[in-house]
């Protein structure tokens, strides 16, 4: 299965390259004949029985990921962003004498992360130490930049930001539950292309304002800023509901329980960009009071 996150694809719970489970109901067991997990072209033991009793549960298979499983693993890799990010608020200062200093760390640690990303996204099985070690960078990046918004703009911004998250994410997993929304490959496809004409846009913006000075073409500020923030959110919205459908897909399909780490780093980045988008959209607002 591809990626959910917006910046690059990586492996999913499908053995070939295709969106698992797109072709399948979004609830309950998948069709016969659609699991990537069958052994070629054996029976599927873990198939609903037709001569079960009616109602009957089809029988758990030893070894595969459960909904358990991708808490607990996405519950591992937040709380290292989180400790990450609280250890380098305290330890990384951004006052006038160490705000060169530590915004260097957090770019050092920004550009880790993004390297262990890829490679975690062309391994063909996840690596736990990897994903964690994502997470660590991950949040020092994001202590020091809500350490600076934190001082500079409004101590309560940070906060904010964090419930807007919270929010997001609760909204989008009772809006995909109570099946208001449903993944296809039509979603996936929209969702994909309007990430990729985003980032660039974003790219664009920030190559005129490294070579042209001040905010480049103005979407990280005013009136654009807001839109394009608010636009950011929205998307990460989206790729939420993919990383659900592809933890919904994972556990019909009898994904191995290994790959409960997939659903974890997909969620982990899917909510630090939502968070990273919250953080600058109330910063803009903050700033326009």
């Amino acid at each position: 299965m591809r990626s959910s996150n917006p910046v690059f694809s990586r492996r999913g719970f499908s053995r070939d390259n295709g969106y698992a489970g797109f072709n399948a109901p979004q609830a309950g067991a998948p069709a016969a004949g659609t699991n990537p997990y069958a052994q070629g072209t054996a029976p599927n033991p873990y198939a609903t029985n037709p001569y079960a009793p009616t109602g009957a549960p089809a029988p758990a298979r030893t070894g595969a990921m459960t909904i358990d499983d991708v808490v607990t693993r996405t519950a591992m890799t937040l709380g290292t962003v989180v400790l990450g990010a609280a250890l380098a608020w305290a330890l990384l200062p951004v006052d006038e004498a160490n705000l060169n200093k530590s915004y260097g760390i957090a770019i050092g640690a920004a550009i880790i992360a993004f390297v262990l990303s890829l490679v975690q996204s062309f391994k063909r099985k996840p690596v736990p130490a990897l994903i964690l070690a994502y997470a660590a960078f991950e949040g020092v990046f994001l202590g020091v930049i809500s350490s600076a918004v934190s001082t500079y703009i409004g101590p309560g911004v940070v906060m904010q930001a964090v419930l807007g998250t919270m929010c997001v994410f609760a909204g989008v997993l009772l809006v995909y539950k109570m099946r208001w929304i449903r993944v296809t490959r039509r979603f996936y496809g929209f969702v994909m292309a309007a990430a990729m004409g985003f980032l660039l846009l974003m790219v664009v913006n920030l190559l005129f304002a490294a070579f042209g000075g001040g905010d480049g073409l103005g979407f990280r500020s005013g009136g654009l800023g807001i839109l394009f923030g608010v636009i950011g959110i929205i998307l990460g919205a989206c790729f939420l509901a993919l990383d659900f459908k592809q933890v919904e897909d994972g556990i019909a399909y009898g994904a191995p329980r290994e790959e409960s780490w997939l659903a974890a780093f997909g969620l982990t980045m899917t909510l630090v960009w939502i968070y990273l988008e919250m953080l600058r959209l109330l910063s803009i607002l903050s700033g326009d009071d």
